[in-house]
C-alpha cells in the first residue's frame, strides 16, 4: 500500500557519476536533495574501465572542478598511477588520465553524499514518476512516494538494461545489479522520446594468472599533475600498466565464432558507441589490421583484478577465454568477470534545452548516459549542469548556461540538443573549434569566475585564482620588458635547437615565443627569473607561443557570441517566417532553438536560412517597438 515518505526540492534518479555531481550541485546551493540509488554499495561504481580523464576528458574532469564539482578531487584522493597524455603534441591536446581504485573511489563518493548538507542518500528502485498540482511525485518499488518541484534523470546504463553475451541475454544493470525496469513506461506516459543505445565492457583477470615477464611496462609520470586545482599535496603513482598486442590466431578465433556475437546476429537492438567499438567490432571493420594494443590496468591496490582496456566484448564465454589465451602474455589467463553487451534506453537529447531541462516538461532535466552520451566524465559533466539548473530552477532563477566558447562542457551539451547523437556521445578534442582556448590547462581561469558566481566555488578559492591571474600578468610584463644579451653561450643553444643566433639583444619575451625554447633551457640567461608556480610560467609561455592563434579564435568567439546573444522568442511560428525552406523549418520546429546562434549550428539550416530568421526577427522586433 502507498504511502508519502517526504517532499524536497529536487530528486535525483541515479548515484552514478552524472547523479552524484546533479545531487551535490543542487544540495550545495540551498536545495533540499534526495538522490535514490538501487544499490548504495556501489555509488560511483565504475563498471566500464578503472580510470578518470584521458583525451578530452581529462579536459572535462578539470572544468568540472573549476565549476566547484566533486570528480576531480575524488579522482587525485584514488589514483594510482597519473599520466598526461599528448605531450609530443600542442598543449590544446594534452590530457590527463589517472587509474582508479574502483573500490575506494566509490567508498569516498558515497562518503562525501552521506556527509553533505541538505541531502539524504536513498537506496530504492524509482518506478513510477508523474506530474500533479506543480510538483513530481516519485514512487519507490517499495510504495513509498516522495514529492519534488524538479527532478533529475541520471539513470545511466539501468534503465531496461539487458545484458548480452553470446547466445545468453538476461535483464540486468551493470555490474550484475537489478535493472530499472518499470521507469521506462512511466517515462514513456510522459511522453519523453526514448529509443535504445547499446555499450559494453571487457573482461576481467586474475593478476597471477598474467605472465608479465612478456608484457611492455607502462610507467606513470615522474611528477604528477593533480585534476584539481585545490589539489596541494604531491601525488604519487602506486601502481603501472602494461601493454601487449593481439595477433593473427585472436583474429582468427574472433571471426570463427563472429556468428556466435549477439552484434552480428541480430539480437542487438541498441546503437553502440562508434569511437569505443568491441574486440570483435575492430577485427572485422579494421581487417587489414595485424594486430590491436591491448592495455592491461589495475582495478585497485587491494584487489588482483586487471581490466582489460579494449577487448570489449559480447562473444561468449568460451570464445573469449579463447582468444584472451592466443595473446602474448595472456596465454594462461583466468577470466574473473566475463565481458558483456549492455543495452538500455536513454532520451533523444534533442528534447532538451542548453540547461538540460526537457522542452516540454517544465522542471526534469536529464543528465548522463540518459542524455545519449558515453562516458563517466561526459556524464559528471551534465549532471554538475543539471544539478546546478534544478536548483536555480526551484529557487526562481535564470538557467546556468555553458557556451561552445566557454568550456568542452558547453560544446559536450550544445552538441546534444543541438545536433542529437545517432550513437552514444563521446567527447573528443576535435569537437570543438575553439580548442585552443579551452585547454585543461587553464580550466580555471576560464571558469571558476562561473563557479564563483554561481555559487559553487569558495572565497578562499575564487582568491586563490586572482593571486594567480595577477602573478601572470607580471610575469608577462617582466618577459615583455626583460632584454636578454647576446653571447656565445647562448647561440651554441639556439644553433643546437636550430634557432638562428643572437646579433643584439633580444626580449626574452621574443626568444620564448620560439618553438624551440621554453623557459626551462632559457633559464640560465634569465637572471633575474622570480620564484614562481609552474603554471604560472606554464600560462605565460602559450599565450606567447600560440599568440598570434588565439588571438584568431578568440576573434571567432566574438562572432559566434554576437549571434547567441540573439534571442528567439519561444513562443515564435516558424510557419510565420517566409522563405524557409522546408527542411530548416521542420527542424527549427522540432528543436527550437534558443538563439540564433543554437539556430545556425542545427544540421540542415543553411546560411541563407539563417539570413531569412534574421530578417524576420528584426522586423518583428521593429513591429514591437511601434
Amino acid at each position: 500500500m502507498e504511502y508519502f515518505a517526504k517532499e524536497y526540492d529536487v530528486a535525483v534518479i541515479g548515484a552514478g557519476h552524472a547523479g552524484i555531481e546533479a545531487s551535490l550541485a543542487a544540495a550545495r546551493l540551498g536545495a533540499s536533495v534526495i538522490v535514490f540509488t538501487v544499490n548504495l554499495d556501489w555509488v560511483g561504481n565504475m563498471p566500464c574501465n578503472p580510470s578518470i580523464g584521458g583525451t578530452s576528458k581529462g579536459h572535462l574532469v578539470r572544468e568540472i572542478d573549476a565549476l566547484g564539482g566533486e570528480m576531480g578531487k575524488a579522482s587525485d584522493k584514488n589514483s594510482i598511477q597519473i599520466r598526461m597524455l599528448n605531450r609530443g603534441k600542442g598543449p590544446a591536446v594534452h590530457s590527463l588520465r589517472a587509474q582508479i581504485d574502483r573500490r575506494e573511489y566509490s567508498a569516498y563518493m558515497k562518503h562525501v553524499l552521506e556527509t553533505q548538507d541538505n541531502l539524504d542518500l536513498k537506496q530504492g528502485e524509482i518506478v513510477d514518476i508523474y506530474k500533479k498540482d506543480g510538483l513530481f511525485y516519485l514512487k519507490t518499488k517499495l510504495e513509498a512516494v516522495y514529492s519534488a518541484k524538479a527532478v533529475v534523470l541520471a539513470t545511466g546504463t539501468f534503465l531496461g538494461g539487458r545484458v548480452y553475451i553470446g547466445d545468453i541475454s538476461y535483464e540486468s544493470g551493470p555490474d550484475g545489479m537489478f535493472p530499472a525496469t518499470e521507469l521506462s513506461n512511466a517515462l514513456k506516459k510522459l511522453n519523453i522520446p526514448l529509443r535504445r543505445f547499446k555499450t559494453g565492457t571487457p573482461p576481467r583477470v586474475n593478476r597471477r594468472s598474467v605472465d608479465f615477464s612478456q608484457l611492455e611496462i607502462q610507467e606513470g609520470d615522474d611528477s604528477p599533475v593533480p585534476f584539481s586545482f585545490d589539489t596541494d599535496t604531491e601525488l604519487e603513482n602506486k601502481a603501472v600498466c602494461h601493454i601487449t598486442y593481439t595477433n593473427e590466431d585472436t583474429k582468427r578465433i574472433i571471426l570463427d565464432n563472429i556468428h556466435r556475437s549477439p552484434l552480428y546476429s541480430g539480437k542487438i537492438e541498441g546503437v553502440g558507441p562508434r569511437y569505443c567499438p568491441s574486440i570483435e567490432d575492430k577485427i572485422v571493420r579494421f581487417s587489414e589490421k595485424e594486430r590491436h594494443q591491448l592495455f592491461i590496468e589495475p582495478c585497485g591496490l587491494e584487489t588482483e583484478e586487471l581490466y582489460l582496456q579494449g577487448m570489449s566484448s559480447s562473444l561468449p564465454e568460451d570464445v573469449q577465454l579463447k582468444f584472451l589465451r592466443s595473446i602474448k602474455g595472456l596465454e594462461n589467463v583466468e577470466i574473473m568477470r566475463t565481458a558483456y553487451a549492455i543495452e538500455y534506453d536513454c532520451v533523444d537529447p534533442l528534447a532538451l534545452k542548453a540547461s538540460l531541462e526537457f522542452t516540454n516538461i517544465d522542471g526534469l532535466f536529464g543528465a548522463g548516459q540518459f542524455n545519449g552520451s558515453s562516458g563517466y566524465e561526459e556524464a559528471a559533466a551534465q549532471g554538475l549542469i543539471a544539478g546546478i539548473n534544478a536548483a536555480r530552477k526551484v529557487q526562481g532563477k535564470e538557467p546556468f548556461i555553458l557556451d561552445r566558447a566557454s568550456s568542452y562542457i558547453g560544446t559536450l551539451i550544445d552538441d546534444l540538443v543541438t545536433k542529437g547523437c545517432s550513437d552514444p556521445y563521446r567527447m573528443m578534442t576535435s569537437r570543438s573549434e575553439y580548442r585552443l582556448l579551452l585547454r585543461q590547462d587553464n580550466a580555471d581561469i576560464r571558469l571558476t569566475p562561473y563557479g564563483y558566481e554561481v555559487g559553487l566555488v569558495s572565497d578562499e578559492k575564487y582568491e586563490r585564482l586572482q593571486k594567480k591571474l595577477e602573478l601572470i600578468k607580471l610575469e608577462r610584463e617582466r618577459v615583455e620588458s626583460t632584454t636578454v644579451a647576446p653571447s656565445e653561450e647562448i647561440n651554441v643553444m639556439l644553433v643546437s635547437r636550430e634557432t638562428a643566433p643572437m646579433k643584439t639583444g633580444i626580449k626574452l619575451a621574443e626568444l620564448i615565443k620560439r618553438p624551440q625554447l621554453d623557459y626551462a633551457c632559457l633559464t640560465p640567461f634569465d637572471k633575474n627569473r622570480p620564484d614562481l608556480p609552474d603554471e604560472v610560467f606554464e600560462q605565460v609561455e602559450i599565450d606567447l607561443k600560440y599568440e598570434g592563434y588565439i588571438k584568431r579564435q578568440q576573434a571567432k568567439v566574438s562572432e559566434m557570441r554576437r549571434l547567441e546573444v540573439m534571442r528567439i522568442p519561444d513562443d515564435i511560428d516558424y510557419d510565420d517566417v517566409y522563405s524557409l525552406r522546408l527542411e530548416a523549418r521542420e527542424k527549427l520546429k522540432k528543436i527550437r532553438p534558443e538563439s540564433v546562434g543554437q539556430a545556425s549550428r542545427i544540421s540542415g539550416v543553411s546560411p541563407s536560412d539563417i539570413s531569412v530568421l534574421l530578417i524576420h526577427l528584426k522586423r518583428k522586433n521593429n513591429d514591437v517597438s511601434q
